[in-house]
């Protein structure tokens, strides 16, 4: 049966040409390392336009050559950006471009290829993450387990406000993230067909973290 997820409402599919552009060049086997790379990082500047649009801004003043001014600009430093290693880092890398100077913490999960579950290996958060607006990014929404435990892992640490960012997401991942998170707003740069008996998202890309980091076997 197809999963509609049309009824999560803190669910955004973006839908844009380039967006869907630069995922078809990203998913495409012949789509060399360094071209994947920036391509992952130019996503994400494309998908963090988006979800960074209700961003808190402050007066500012400041002097143009023709007079001086009072104009708004954005409280970076409220901003925690929050990678799940090691995908998320390619993700990192435009959102970092598109908003210099914020913060940044770090989480490291990855799946366990017999029960497809994820596994927790390292977690560098900031003390005052609870203040923070806290996006966290991961290229892919496959079970939906790793960003489901990225979240406990952030609320148990204090987060209070989360947003997540994927580029590609499997319905089956959608589902579940949605009603364990009905709270966190999800921005999904593609909605793909299902999961395989694999878990792996179809069409999908393959292993997003081997093809950022030149490691596929």
């Amino acid at each position: 049966m197809a999963i509609d997820i049309s009824k999560y409402k803190n669910v955004t599919v973006l839908k844009h040409p380039l967006l869907t552009h630069k995922i078809t060049q990203l998913r495409d086997k012949d789509t060399k390392t360094n071209q994947f790379k920036l391509l992952v990082k130019e996503i994400a500047i494309l998908e963090g336009y988006e979800a960074l649009r209700n961003l808190p801004m402050y007066d500012c003043a400041i002097t143009t050559p023709v007079e001086p001014t009072v104009q708004p600009k954005v409280h970076r430093k409220d901003l925690c950006f929050v990678p799940i290693l090691r995908a998320g880092l390619g993700m990192a890398d435009g959102l970092a471009e598109l908003v210099p100077g914020a913060i940044f913490g770090h989480i490291g999960l990855y799946r366990n290829e017999v029960t497809h579950e994820p596994v927790e290996y390292y977690c560098k958060l900031p003390s005052d993450i609870a203040e923070k607006d806290v996006y966290l990014l991961d290229p892919m929404l496959a079970t939906g387990g790793s960003a489901i435990d990225a979240v406990k892992m952030l609320r148990n640490h204090g987060a209070k406000k989360i947003t997540f960012i994927c580029i590609i997401a499997a319905p089956e991942g959608v589902k579940a993230f949605a009603e364990a998170n009905p709270d966190v707003p999800v921005y999904i740069g593609a909605l793909d067909r299902c999961l395989n008996e694999k878990a792996y998202i179809c069409p999908g890309l393959g292993d997003c973290g081997d093809r950022i980091f030149g490691t596929v076997k």
